[in-house]
């Protein structure tokens, strides 16, 4: 049984958690300080870091929490798909979620910006796209793609740079660039 103090702890760190996925969408990353962090999650600057060591700490584990939930939705796809090229058309209708400019999509641009210059970020990120990249590169293995681990490399990558390119208003043909992804897998 969990005290109610502990479960408060946790309902408190998860408001900081939640009030960083708003913030930085909105001001971007370096606009977020503990002061108006704490405002958006109801509480006094001094708890933030009575539950984060620090700012960035706190900034970090919010957008890896973020990475590792999404990455979990295209380890959905996965299991959904009964082809390769029916895992790249999930994956593909998936981007019609994101505009490039909604907050989800602002999130991780604002986090791939942070990462060049934050060491720590920057292999919290590397580790979650690697696990995907490994999970992906194995279930196209089982499934007989040549070169399994380096295709999947480079279709998580092309999906990755089609929904960064939408932030600056780039839209591709999807039907064109589904053809290419699905040659990769031959």
């Amino acid at each position: 049984m969990t005290s109610p103090a502990a479960e408060r702890g946790r309902e408190v760190r998860q408001r900081l958690l939640s009030a960083a996925v708003e913030l930085i969408p909105e001001r971007g990353w370096t606009a977020v300080s503990t002061r108006v962090l704490a405002e958006r999650a109801g509480v006094t600057p001094s708890v933030v870091h009575y539950h984060f060591a620090s700012l960035p700490a706190l900034l970090n584990e919010a957008v890896v929490g973020v990475m590792r939930q999404m990455l979990a939705e295209l380890d959905g796809f996965l299991g959904a798909a009964g082809t390769p090229a029916e895992a790249v058309d999930l994956m593909l209708a998936s981007l019609n979620d994101y505009s490039g400019t909604d907050p989800l999509s602002l999130l991780f641009i604002e986090a791939y910006l942070t990462a060049t210059r934050d060491e720590r970020l920057r292999e919290e990120i590397a580790a979650v796209v690697d696990g995907f990249r490994s999970r992906f590169g194995r279930w196209l293995s089982e499934r007989g793609v040549p070169e399994a681990e380096a295709t999947a490399a480079v279709l998580v990558a092309s999906i990755d740079g089609l929904l960064l390119h939408r932030g600056l208003g780039a839209q591709p043909n999807l039907e064109a660039v589904r053809a290419v992804l699905h040659r990769l897998l031959t």
